[in-house]
């Protein structure tokens, strides 16, 4: 095996020493002895490392793997930080898991490592959904956190989640700061694995009230759920933690009909029924969206593993349900927020709503129509999360997410939540019902009111060290060559966030973009539509959004402006995709 470099071959040596079980030697040897060249360069070519969802990967052995090493060594990492950051302080942490396989297993290991290091763990007895363990670090006044899950990864993967003491994914300069202190880790003889079970404190279902009770209280239109009781909802937690607590979510509202999926309802890592377990799938969408049709339900929702994800189906004009883009579910939530929010006069001091660089600018276009701040971040809800924190009591978080199905209303957690997201977006079905009005109906009359939005997403995937240096080399060639038109279009504006800067096309004339650097560029045509290219921060992909605006003056002439603005999205896809 001739392409495996000393750094490469060095690691693989080191792993099949004594200071790693037998099984993880075993394991090593095997790969050798099968000579599964890429396998081995792709495990062990680098170190896992934190993106904008933590630490994410393929389960494995080897050091670019999710394994009891690597997440020995980023907790022993994090803990090392934790101990400098808060020296004449208890440190308490929080820790949970979803359905993945492992999870349960590789939560027990952390909260072991932490406990070794004389931290105080609170430990979920279950698995819980992401924005549970936000709260629990909120709730218990911890001082960081960790999630065991990979979101909606395929099966194979499994990650890190971590989190500092305001219920926030880390962030700079805390990110960097913790992969200092596990890269300075030498050895695995350096990982204290033998915890003190007396520092473990176990968290059971209390939580679960204490958390959903704090969600009841941000209900905007209670009425309208009483008066709308036997809406119809069909839910599906494809397989995850979302089963724990959306039902009960949804039913501590006041809603009394709500049917499960059953073929989905059991938490399983396999995702038997699935090929990706994420809710922007119509593979994943399918079984709950045909129970939708079966019962004729008023609204079909499905989360993904760790339910901070949320899809939905609703009935069109034609009264087939139809899956909504992540964008028009954010705009629509938004949309109920402010307009119920403001005709209250609920709207607070100093109001705001948070959306990414990547996310419709259809929610700004909302928040400017009630006077509400829009603010907008680099993609990653740690940065949504990061900004109310430094907000704080200065202004009014109402509402923000992301075009990737994640969505928080409300600031009880610093994630995207989507048992928070499901009660809101039934509250929503349920107060345009009352109005005589479908959720479809809202959202094109948004249309007409704001202006038509199409949106498109593609993303490539580039998998193993070959695939990384490809996107690399992508990017690379994309600054390289700027475009000048996309779609016959001409570009007006060129953001290239990773230069921190801002190029008018014309002049020449360079501003600076005050948002941290992020490897995205971001194309703003003459006509104000919006393609960006992203590398993807938690799986081996790169992503190319598109978002174009028309109008729509009359809601019966929808479907002939879509398709119009559908052909430009494919034209400018084209120039800059191929």
């Amino acid at each position: 095996m001739g392409n495996l470099d000393k750094d490469i071959q060095k690691k693989i040596d080191d792993w099949l020493t004594s200071s790693y079980d037998e099984e993880t030697r075993n394991a090593v040897q095997k790969l050798l002895d099968d000579q599964a060249e890429t396998e081995l360069i792709d495990s062990f070519y680098k170190d896992l490392e934190f993106g904008t969802g933590g630490l994410r990967g393929i389960m494995g052995v080897g050091s670019n793997r999710i394994n009891k090493y690597t997440l020995g060594k980023a907790t022993q990492g994090l803990s090392n930080y934790l101990k400098k950051q808060f020296p004449d302080e208890e440190i308490k942490v929080a820790v949970s898991y979803d359905s993945r396989n492992n999870s349960q297993s590789f939560g027990h290991l952390v909260a072991q490592v932490f406990a070794a290091n004389g931290i105080k763990v609170y430990l979920f007895n279950e698995l819980r959904p992401t924005p549970m363990l936000s709260f629990a670090i909120r709730h218990f006044g911890c001082q960081s956190g960790v999630m065991l899950t990979a979101s909606h990864n395929p099966k194979e993967y499994n990650g890190y989640k971590a989190y500092w003491n305001d219920g926030s994914q880390l962030t700079a300069p805390h990110d960097t700061n913790v992969i200092e202190e596990v890269n300075a880790i030498a050895s695995v003889k350096d990982i204290q694995f033998a915890g003190n079970n007396q520092n473990i404190i176990p968290v059971g279902e209390e939580i679960d009230q204490i958390y959903i009770d704090a969600n009841r209280a941000l209900s905007i239109h209670p009425e309208a759920v009483r008066a709308q009781k036997e809406l119809k909802i069909v839910y599906s937690p494809i397989h995850g933690t979302g089963i724990t607590i959306v039902p009960k979510m949804l039913a501590s509202w006041g809603f009394e009909n709500v049917t499960v999926v059953n073929e989905q309802a059991t938490p399983d890592g396999n995702f038997p029924t699935v090929i990706y377990p994420n809710p922007e799938e119509e593979d994943a969408m399918a079984l709950a969206k045909k129970k939708g049709e079966e019962i004729d339900a008023d609204l079909v929702l499905a989360t993904d593993p760790d339910a901070d994800r949320v899809g939905i189906a609703v009935k069109n004009s034609q009264g087939q349900f139809q899956l909504l883009n992540g964008n028009q579910i954010g705009s629509l939530l938004i949309y109920y927020v402010l307009s119920a929010k403001n005709d209250l006069k609920q709207l607070g001091n100093n109001p705001y709503i948070v959306k990414t660089i990547v996310t419709s600018n259809l929610q700004a276009d909302i928040a400017d129509h009630y006077n509400v701040k829009h603010f907008e971040t680099l993609t990653g809800f740690k940065y949504i999360g990061e900004l109310i924190t430094k907000l704080g009591d200065t202004a009014q978080y109402l509402a923000g997410g992301e075009e990737s199905y994640g969505y928080l209303v409300g600031d009880l957690v610093r994630d995207k939540d989507a048992p928070n997201s499901c009660a809101f977006l039934a509250e929503m079905t349920a107060y345009f019902k009352s109005k005589g009005k479908t959720v479809y109906e809202v959202l094109l009359a948004i249309y007409q009111e704001f202006g038509c939005y199409q949106e498109k997403l593609i993303s490539l995937t580039k998998k193993g060290k070959a695939g990384a240096e490809e996107i690399q080399a992508m990017m690379a060639d994309l600054r390289q060559n700027l475009p000048t038109q996309l779609g016959g279009i001409e570009v007006k504006e060129i953001r290239d966030y990773q230069l921190s800067q801002i190029t008018d096309m014309k002049t020449g004339g360079t501003s600076e973009i005050t948002l941290p650097k992020s490897d995205v560029l971001q194309f703003i045509t003459v006509d104000g539509d919006v393609i960006s290219a992203r590398p993807s921060g938690t799986e081996p992909k790169i992503k190319f959004y598109c978002s174009v605006k028309g109008t729509l003056q009359d809601k019966n002439n929808y479907l002939n402006v879509q398709q119009i603005l559908e052909e430009k999205v494919d034209r400018m896809m084209k120039d800059i995709v191929g």
